[in-house]
């Protein structure tokens, strides 16, 4: 199943995001060097980039990491 279809409209970039290449999609390149913003979420859950010619997949990215910037205590 596609990651698009799983549930319209849940998908895992939106334009206006940044992403990031994996490193082995990139050696030898800096993370900051590896990451652009999403111009367009496709049909098929590729995405094309600002900057960054061609269509990518999501599994060419580091997943996402939401940081919760609040601490629990216990």
């Amino acid at each position: 199943m596609a990651l698009a279809n799983k549930n319209k409209g849940d998908v895992w970039a939106r334009p206006g995001m940044n992403v990031t290449f994996r490193a082995e999609v990139m050696p030898g390149v800096e993370m900051e060097k590896r990451t652009f913003r999403v111009k367009d979420v496709l049909p098929n859950g590729s995405v094309t980039l600002h900057d960054f010619a061609g269509e990518h997949a999501a599994a060419s990215f580091l997943p996402l990491q939401f940081h919760n910037k609040t601490k629990t205590k216990i």
